[in-house]
Parts: structure tokens; sequence; C-alpha cells
């Protein structure tokens, strides 16, 4: 009887961890559905147009969902959380934009992949959360596997990656947004504990809407004949998106945050192979070193 019962309690961990492992990869690769539908709508909206309209969308859409599941207990770090998160989202969301605008997907998306490695700075600070020695080595190697993806593009030196983050805008810009999502995760962690999943994801996009939209106003004039003429992308952005964060925040309140927003990065991998068949960009075959390594990461946080 005592080993039925430890077997049923094993299987439950085991189930348990594997969720959160397949809500992560889910995220990962709606995530490169949106970030497909951002470069498309780069070349026909403005870029406000676009970051407002991913965040407005996306609570827009989850909305529903929410009111259905009704308000949970809020507690007050939650709003602290959200002040800041959502500020930080606006700021990252519209630089994430304009850096896929400035260059190509495969050649900055897999730069977000560095949030893990700030990660380690930044979730013992604000949530006290330290990954096991196989995360550690698990989160290390993704981001390996992302510099080697970004390496692959030229060839000619080792520091060319390095070269990468100091001349070219897209890919400073790109490198700032995953230090700030570094930040917002741990923040979204904070949220949802306060709160839940669901909820906080559908507030805190609506507060980034809040906050892009002066900017839309001031920056884009017309802003309202883009959006009307246009819709389906900017649509097509926001469902993909909303699939993703929900996805994404279930699996935050299930393990660590470091572990989450690692597999998440592993939308890198599908970001290079949409570059190559959806827009046509080369290198996809020097790319599958970096891709592998980056696999393996998963596989070790997985299993640790």
């Amino acid at each position: 009887m005592g080993d039925r019962h430890g077997l049923s309690w094993r299987l439950v961990l085991v189930s348990h961890a594997m969720l959160w492992l397949i809500l992560s990869l889910v995220t990962a690769f709606f995530e490169s559905l949106r970030d497909v539908a951002n470069k498309t709508s780069s070349t026909l909206h403005n870029d406000y147009v676009i970051t407002w309209s991913l965040n407005a969308f996306t609570a827009l859409l989850l909305l529903p969902f929410t009111l259905v599941l009704g308000t949970p207990t809020i507690n007050p770090p939650f709003w602290n959380a959200l002040l800041a998160g959502s500020f930080l989202n606006a700021i990252a969301y519209l630089y994430f934009i304009k850096a896929i605008r400035l260059s190509d997907l495969s050649k900055v998306a897999p730069l977000t992949t560095f949030t893990p490695l700030f990660l380690l700075l930044t979730s013992p600070i604000l949530v006290g959360e330290f990954p096991t020695t196989w995360g550690l080595l698990g989160i290390l190697l993704i981001v390996s596997g992302a510099y080697l993806l970004n390496f692959a593009q030229r060839q000619t030196s080792y520091l060319q990656p390095l070269r990468a983050l100091l001349n070219e805008r897209g890919a400073r810009f790109m490198l700032l947004v995953a230090f700030l999502w570094s930040l917002t995760s741990n923040f979204d962690k904070i949220g949802l504990q306060n709160s839940s999943p669901l909820f906080w994801v559908t507030t805190v996009y609506a507060a980034n809407a809040l906050w892009l939209f002066p900017l839309m106003l001031l920056k884009c004039q017309g802003w309202r004949e883009q959006i009307q003429a246009k819709p389906l992308p900017l649509l097509a952005i926001g469902g993909f998106n909303a699939i993703a964060v929900a996805c994404q925040m279930t699996a935050l309140s299930l393990t660590l945050v470091a572990y989450v927003i690692a597999i998440k990065r592993t939308s890198a991998m599908f970001n290079v192979l949409w570059g190559r068949f959806v827009f046509q960009e080369t290198g996809l075959k020097q790319r599958l070193l970096g891709t592998t390594i980056m696999v393996l990461g998963v596989a070790v946080i997985a299993l640790s």
C-alpha cells in the first residue's frame, strides 16, 4: 500500500513538472508566431501603433476569460508590481518592435535569450529564487546557443556577436529588452502570486496599453486610420501574444521564474526557422549548432 501511494505521489510530481514545461514550450511557439506577425506589420504600421495594438488587443482578447473566472483576492504587493511591471514592459515592447524593424528577425530575436542570464542577478534580489546547479547549467547552455546563433551570421571572428551588440542599433535595443524583461518577469511572479495568473496578465497588458496610448497619440497622428485600414495583422499579434502570455503566467505559478523564461527563450529556434522560410533570411545551416545547444539546455532544465 505504501509503495502504491509513493508511486502515485511521484506520478503527480512528474505530471506537475511536465505541465510547466509544456506550457513554457507553448509560450515559446506562440511568441515566435507573434514575432512573425510583428515583422510583417512593421511594413504596414508605425512602431507605436504596433506596440500599442499588441498590448491592447492582448488585454481585450483575454478579458472575457478573466470576467468568467471572476476577480481573485488581490493583495497589496499586486499594485506595486503592476505599476513597475507595466511601465517597464511598455518600454521593453516599444524597443522590441523597433529592434525587429531595424534588423533581421533571426538576428535579433535570439538575443532575448540573454534574459535568463540577467535573471540570475534579478531573481534572487526581487523574489528570492535561486536555480539549482543543473538549472544554472541549462540556462548557461541556452545563452551559449544564442551566442552561436548570432555568431554564425557573419563568421568573421569569435568577437562578432559582441561587435553586433555594439554596432547594430537593433541588437542594442534587443539586449536592453532582454534586461528589462528580466525585471518584469519577476514582477509577473509577484503580481500573479498576489492575484491569479489570468487576472494578472490581463491587467498588466491593459496597463501597458495605457502607458503607450499617449505616446502613440504624440508620435503617430494617423494611428486610427492605420488600425482601421489593416486590422488583421494587429489582431493576429494580439491573439498569438494572448495565448503565449496566458501559458507563461500559468507556468510561472508552477516553478521558478528563471526556468520558465529559459524555456520561453527557445522561441529563438522557431524564429530562426521563420526567418529563413518566411522572410528568406540566410544562415540556417550555420545556426544548427546553436539551436542544438539550446535544446540541450532545455533538456537539462527539464530534468533538473
